[in-house]
């Protein structure tokens, strides 16, 4: 009976211990370094605009409007919904699914893969009229793992920026420059590709905008 107070006295006290290191000390200490070192990206990476949050560099948004560039497809719709998304139909569904992430999952032998596709290439041509069908590079009509990537390739800006120059008001030049200065370079040069991040480019063309 000793032996078993004792055994569990030590077990009790280790416990207590481990606690204390990792369930504290280490928590605060990591929040403590990254507040310190790191606070932007460990606060999120937000993007405020007049002082108030609009987005994150990290994370997607659903941009429709001919003046701004477009991301890639979600199939979360960048977790953007309305009121009425979250109303039961008939069946008791609703088309808000919680926040989340993630893609459609598709085979490439499902009809349904081609169907969205076949639709996001046509309401992408209706609203590019000079860009043809084969010019569309695969990232706009493609679905991130995340449904939330907020970056698009360079190609991908740089074939919708007649739309957005024209729908802007700003001049070819003008978009020209602001998607150079929000394209982000490769990891070392080397790995990755140059990616253009959507919210920041679309901030920047916001402003111009404001400035006319």
């Amino acid at each position: 009976m000793k032996g078993f107070f004792e055994n569990s006295k030590q077990a009790l006290l280790v416990s207590l211990v481990m606690f204390v290191l990792c369930g504290l000390i280490y928590p605060f200490a990591v929040t403590g370094v990254a507040q310190a070192f790191f606070k932007h990206k460990a606060n999120g990476s937000l993007i405020e605009v007049d002082g108030k949050a609009v987005g994150s560099e990290k994370l997607g948004q659903a941009f429709t409007g001919p003046e701004y560039f477009w991301g890639r497809v979600s199939a979360v719709n960048y977790n953007v919904y309305t009121k009425e998304d979250t109303v039961p139909d008939e069946n008791g569904e609703t088309a808000y699914s919680g926040v989340s992430s993630g893609t459609f999952n598709y085979a490439p032998s499902n009809p349904e893969l081609q169907k969205r596709i076949d639709t996001d290439i046509e309401a992408f041509l209706k609203s590019n009229p000079k860009v043809k069908r084969e010019e569309i590079p695969a990232d706009l009509m493609t679905a991130s793992g995340s449904g939330l990537d907020p970056h698009i390739s360079v190609d991908a800006a740089l074939i919708q920026m007649e739309r957005v120059a024209k729908a802007s008001g700003l001049s070819i030049e003008e978009v020209k420059d602001v998607v150079k200065a929000n394209t982000e370079s490769r990891v070392l040069g080397v790995m990755g590709e140059d990616k253009v991040n959507v919210l920041a480019t679309n901030l920047d063309i916001f402003k111009k905008m404001k400035e006319r």
